[in-house]
């Protein structure tokens, strides 16, 4: 019986985390050889890979390919979709995340209605377009000095539309759905549990953000990121400890509390379900600050 695929994860090599970008994240990572697993993100996520091809077996949500993965190959992943990537060697891969508030804005300055949009999952796509707007986001985050965060709203923009004009409308049956939050409010939520994440947050509270009852929140909030609010809270409450830890010196008991955590072993708890790591399997800088992390997700 031959052995199941050791999980890869990856180590960030730079980030735009501290540029003040706004419409988009970035972060330039290596991803030792073997399989990833990605849980469904509140924001798109486009992946474009860097370095020598490797052959990869690839799926999002109900789509799959296996063949060679080439320089400047790309993956997007819609908001909420789950992904695998299985590799048969280390590789390198600028991932970028685009908030929902960016496509529904660029959407509406288009004359169109994300309801009625679909956003597919695409693997091992082509265009150079895209191509060209990925690079340039790569050659800002290599350079010394960093671009103004404007020219980043620019080819965020310029992205939005790219993936939007490639995007098929959905079928009049569907193009109701269910209730969401209008994208402005999903962004203002999300930005104030982002900035909340220290302290304890609760439904009521999220609601009286939200301008709505519990119940109604629930649901919303669900349908526009498609996972629960809890989930949300403590996934980010994941990513932030996961980053904290790779990028500063203060003590995991401390890191725990600037998260959310009620304490250390909370925290460690949260990140083995999320993450499949312990604290104490991410590499902590010694003298100098900067992304050194030997596993993420």
């Amino acid at each position: 019986m031959s052995n199941p695929p050791q999980q890869a994860f990856p180590r960030i090599l730079a980030s735009s985390e501290g540029r003040l970008w706004t419409a988009l994240d970035a972060a330039f990572l290596h991803i030792p050889r073997g399989k990833a697993e990605v849980t469904g993100r509140a924001n798109h996520v486009l992946g474009m890979h860097v370095g020598r091809p490797v052959s990869a077996d690839c799926r999002v949500g109900d789509r799959r390919i296996k063949g060679l993965q080439k320089p400047g190959d790309m993956d997007f992943i819609p908001a909420g979709v789950d992904g695998c990537w299985e590799d048969d060697a280390d590789c390198q891969i600028l991932r970028i995340g685009l908030k929902q508030s960016l496509m529904a804005q660029t959407a509406e300055d288009l004359g169109q209605d994300m309801a009625t949009v679909r956003l597919a999952p695409q693997l091992q796509m082509r265009d150079p377009g895209i191509e060209a707007i990925l690079w340039a986001i790569k050659a800002d985050l290599d350079a010394p000095t960093p671009a103004e965060p404007l020219y980043i709203d620019h080819l965020a923009h310029a992205l939005a539309v790219r993936l939007l004009t490639m995007a098929s409308p959905l079928p009049a049956s569907q193009q109701a759905g269910e209730p969401r939050l209008p994208p402005h409010e999903l962004s203002h939520l999300i930005d104030f549990i982002a900035a909340n994440l220290d302290r304890r947050l609760t439904l009521a509270d999220l609601a009286m953000v939200a301008g709505l009852s519990v119940t109604r929140l629930k649901v919303l909030f669900r349908n526009s990121t498609g996972m629960p609010v809890h989930h949300y809270v403590m996934r980010r409450r994941a990513d932030h400890a996961r980053s904290l830890l790779a990028t500063t010196t203060m003590p995991a008991s401390e890191i725990a509390l600037a998260a959310g955590f009620a304490h250390q072993s909370h925290m460690a708890s949260t990140m083995r379900r999320f993450f499949g790591l312990a604290p104490h399997d991410i590499d902590r800088p010694k003298n100098t600050i900067g992304p050194n992390l030997r596993r993420s997700a």
